[in-house]
């Protein structure tokens, strides 16, 4: 039976026919996951690492930059995290407009981990990551970590084999988290929010942004009775009265409590909802504004679905619109649509904290006090800067390519010294100095006779004969120009002491 993952059906894994052994290419990388778990050589991944069917929006939705213009992008982005501290506090809406228009692709692991605080954290807690990796880790979460592992985008080449590297990294970062939150434990929907980050960043990095989505960004939507996400499900129910009050009528008509259908949106980030592309422009808005961004999406989805009469006359029930709410349109879904009527929502961050006071209020009242209160949620990059201001240590950027150079031995450093001396001396020798006459002058130059010919060197005696003769020739010359063209120029080079240093320097360049 097809399986739904990220919006879309793709087929069972049974239907990709195995690799045999007459595909296999002597040369080719067997390095992949996909290709050590036998995957045919015909179903290429995408450039997002999806293979086959999983992702077949993401190429058709997603937007073409002119490489000229991401190379441009991308001396912006490393300029930005060369002098992060700086761009966040005096020229934050910079950040946010490049954020917008999507983070380049070289970029955004490292990117996403200065956004989210996930670098100044990893700084702050050296070691901390390796000593949890050591560590047993809990039998009751481990067993359940093992259970998921396969189900988080089994079609992407990272974590398509079991056993592979990806898995194995999913397992190191959740088993992590388990032992660094104990009173949280595991949720099953951290699990495509860490592999998100996985496909982006090192199991480490991966870890600490793990950290900062679950206390900063969604504070208590993993912890034990959900309380939070279902406040927010009332908070988003609240906003779409104000966006799309016919949407608002209609659910409310039917009575559909918004946990059924905006859970997996909210706790997977939409990870497992669009197309990959579009999922990517949402986590970098995200990671930047806030769970604003969230709230918005969820709110275009709900008002293209719903939002006019002809839609809601195709779902007379609940069990229709349930339906409809499950297969989003793709053209909703975008890259270049969504994001824009994202931008467009007119939903701030201090909208969403005014409704969460008054459905907290209201929460109190019918149900009494929360099981489980969170740390208070943080709208963003900034905010997250400010409240925790970091060293200048913490946001020095590592080089992830170390090259070794060799110490030089005695001779071989004397033996550049001396080429070193050689190229000054010949550079000494080749500097002119006289004034070298063109020996073939166009027509259009002035005659020889006109000007003042250059005075001879010191200690070269010119009689008047031989000058005659040289003026002859020269008129010569003038008249009937030579037809071989290489004994010209071998002329040139042998009477200019110009070109042959010229030459010489250029091979050094």
């Amino acid at each position: 039976m097809d399986k739904m993952e990220n919006g879309r059906r793709s087929v069972d894994t049974g239907s990709i026919r195995t690799l045999s052994s007459s595909h296999i290419d002597d040369e080719g990388s067997l390095g992949s996951d996909s290709e050590i778990n036998g995957f045919a050589s015909e179903r290429q991944a995408d450039k997002y690492g999806f293979i086959g069917g999983a992702q077949k929006y993401s190429e058709d939705t997603a937007q073409d930059i002119p490489p000229a213009v991401l190379r441009q992008r991308e001396v912006k982005w490393l300029d930005m995290l060369s002098h992060w501290d700086k761009w966040m506090i005096k020229r934050f809406n910079k950040v946010r407009l490049r954020c917008q228009k999507g983070i380049p692709p070289a970029l955004r692991g490292r990117a996403w981990l200065y956004l989210s605080g996930g670098k100044v954290k990893r700084e702050q807690n050296q070691g901390k990551f390796q000593e949890l990796d050591s560590q047993p880790g809990d039998p009751k979460w481990l067993d359940v970590i093992e259970k998921d592992l396969h189900r988080q985008f089994p079609f992407h080449e990272m974590f398509v084999s079991r056993g592979g590297h990806g898995q194995k990294d999913l397992f190191r970062v959740l088993k992590a988290y388990t032992l660094y939150r104990p009173e949280e434990g595991y949720c099953q929907a951290q699990a495509p929010i860490a592999a998100v980050l996985l496909m982006h960043m090192p199991a480490e990095d991966a870890f600490w942004g793990l950290v900062q989505i679950c206390e900063k960004y969604l504070p208590g939507y993993y912890s034990p009775g959900l309380e939070a996400i279902q406040l927010d499900g009332e908070i988003l129910f609240a906003l779409l009265r104000r966006v799309s009050p016919l949407a608002f009528r209609h659910l409310e008509k039917h009575k559909i409590d918004p946990i059924l259908y905006m859970t997996e949106w909210f706790m997977c980030a939409f990870s497992r909802t669009l197309p990959w592309a579009s999922v990517l422009r949402v986590w970098d808005m995200f990671l930047c504004d806030g769970v604003k961004i969230i709230f918005r999406v969820g709110l275009v989805l709900l008002k293209c679905m719903l939002g006019t009469r002809e839609k809601l006359k195709a779902c007379q029930g609940q069990y229709e619109t349930m339906e409809l709410l499950r297969a989003i349109e793709p053209r909703y879904m975008q890259e270049g649509f969504l994001v824009q009527e994202i931008l467009e929502v007119p939903v701030t961050a201090r909208d969403v904290e005014r409704e969460h006071h008054t459905q907290l209020k209201r929460w109190k009242k019918n149900r009494g006090e929360l099981n489980f209160k969170p740390p208070p949620r943080m709208h963003g990059a900034r905010i997250i800067m400010l409240a925790e201001p970091p060293r200048r240590q913490d946001l020095q950027q590592n080089p992830t390519i170390v090259l070794e150079v060799p110490q030089t031995t005695p001779q071989l450093q004397k033996g550049k010294e001396e080429k070193k001396s050689k190229k000054k001396k010949s550079m000494k020798k080749s500097q002119p100095t006289e004034e070298i006459p063109n020996p073939y002058p166009l027509l259009s130059d002035p005659q020889s006779s006109s000007t003042e010919p250059p005075a001879p060197p010191p200690g070269n005696s010119v009689t008047p004969e031989a000058a005659a003769q040289t003026e002859t020739d020269s008129a010569g010359e003038q008249k009937t120009p030579p037809t071989d063209l290489p004994s010209a120029k071998e002329s040139t080079l042998q009477r200019s002491t110009q070109s042959l240093s010229s030459t010489e320097q250029d091979t050094y360049l």
